[in-house]
């Protein structure tokens, strides 16, 4: 493997492979970065839905196809429609979607940080794809809108050629092709279009995600780990102090990444992003309000023993799978038994489409109860970024709708109920 490797990655490969698992006792060091990350907490919020289009956030683009089916995600919205036809809707959304009200709404909010997550396609397009561009001019003025507001950037790459995870947040929902034929190598060319374009701008860009969500299970995982080493080294080549940041791949955040592109391995500046929800199988949404708080508290202290820096990158107030089309167009929830292979655990009354306003008096205080119990939890390392600012009408998920209804804290530091965690 080592042959393979890049000259620039070599002596960061040779670290991985003599790395140990044991979590160092020396302090992260951040040269050059415009954020404290060893000091000072990331509160984040993802701007989901924006340049990678995701059904259950906007369904309105998608509601045409809502009984055929044949439009599930963005490359089959780009198929359907057409390139003209596409590239007129998209870059209607993408002009509508976030504006720079919302990022003096974000900084009001008390945050500092706003995760953008873009795909492939609108960096290192291939031939063939359906995917139309002009997402980068838009993208350009988030970062100014970014420091106007005194906001910190993480571009996320939200989508890699022939999906690393089969899910429609991907940009193509279905099998998982990563790591097939070129596509590894066109995702690096896609990172290093991503860096030297924000090379210019590391004073609110702070960090590149390499890949949002690589289906670990599926995946190969060794491959996946130099995949990071080369990713890795393609940021640097653009700048040396850019906070790079790996996804666990839905692997266990100390066994599995502890020893791994630590401070120790010859790397700098490396932040691992796991992503926490309760939602996605029929044990977790079984689980009783009190059980969801004392899973969130459980992680605090793995989250203290990991040995790099470590956010909860997505994570909701929601205690169901209920939004409409959460799980994919077409597709029910596992709460009230309408997803294949699910039981009935109770009503998406309220939570499938609507309002905060709208929610049951349980049902709010459930998810108030739910948020402030992660955002104690979840800032017992380096931070978090909730999931996501705004929807057309998923109330469990929509930060800035929660915020007006009072189901958010504000200030940050605001409890109504308070030790839940015992710290």
């Amino acid at each position: 493997m080592i042959s393979q490797l890049t000259l620039p990655n070599v002596v960061a490969a040779l670290a991985f492979f003599t790395s140990v698992k044991a979590a160092p006792t020396f302090k992260l060091k951040s040269r050059d970065v415009s954020f404290n990350y060893n000091d000072d907490k990331v509160y984040g919020v993802n701007l989901g839905g924006w340049f990678v289009l995701e059904p259950w956030i906007t369904p309105s683009l998608f509601d045409e196809w809502s009984s055929s089916q044949t439009v599930v995600d963005e490359f089959t919205y780009c198929q359907t429609l057409g390139p003209q036809e596409a590239s007129n809707r998209l870059t209607q959304h993408w002009n509508t979607w976030i504006g720079p009200d919302d990022f003096r709404q974000i900084a009001n909010a008390g945050l500092n940080h706003v995760r953008i997550p873009i795909g492939y396609w609108a960096l290192a397009p291939l031939s063939g794809d359906p995917y139309v561009q002009g997402q980068l001019p838009v993208l350009d003025q988030a970062i100014g809108w970014a420091r106007d507001n005194k906001l910190k950037v993480l571009l996320d790459l939200h989508g890699a050629p022939g999906s690393q995870n089969g899910f429609d947040n991907s940009g193509r929902r279905g099998n998982v092709a990563w790591q097939q034929g070129d596509t590894v190598q066109n995702t690096l060319n896609a990172l290093r279009a991503l860096a030297q374009r924000y090379a210019g701008a590391t004073d609110v860009v702070t960090s590149i995600q390499l890949l949002n969500e690589p289906l670990g299970p599926v995946i190969n995982t060794d491959s996946l780990k130099k995949f990071y080493y080369d990713g890795w080294g393609t940021i640097r080549d653009s700048d040396p102090y850019t906070v790079v940041t790996i996804h666990d791949a839905f692997e266990d955040i100390q066994s599995f990444w502890n020893g791994f592109m630590n401070a120790g391995s010859g790397v700098n500046n490396v932040m691992l992003d796991t992503h926490q929800y309760q939602i996605f199988d029929q044990g977790q949404v079984s689980q009783s309000p009190s059980q969801h708080v004392q899973a969130a508290c459980g992680l605090a202290p793995r989250l203290r023993g990991t040995d790099k820096w470590t956010i909860v990158g997505e994570w909701t107030g929601a205690q169901t799978d209920c939004a409409k089309w959460l799980n994919g167009l077409g597709k029910g929830a596992r709460y009230d038994g309408t997803f294949p292979g699910s039981s009935y655990v109770g009503s998406c009354d309220g939570k499938y489409s609507g309002t905060v306003a709208g929610l049951s008096a349980d049902d709010r205080k459930n998810i108030r109860s739910f948020t402030e119990a992660q955002l104690d939890a979840y800032s017992a390392h380096t931070g978090w970024i909730w999931w996501t600012w705004r929807t057309e009408g998923a109330p469990e998920w929509d930060m800035q709708a929660l915020i007006a209804g009072g189901l958010f804290p504000q200030p940050l530091s605001d409890r109504q109920y308070p030790n839940q965690c015992g710290f």
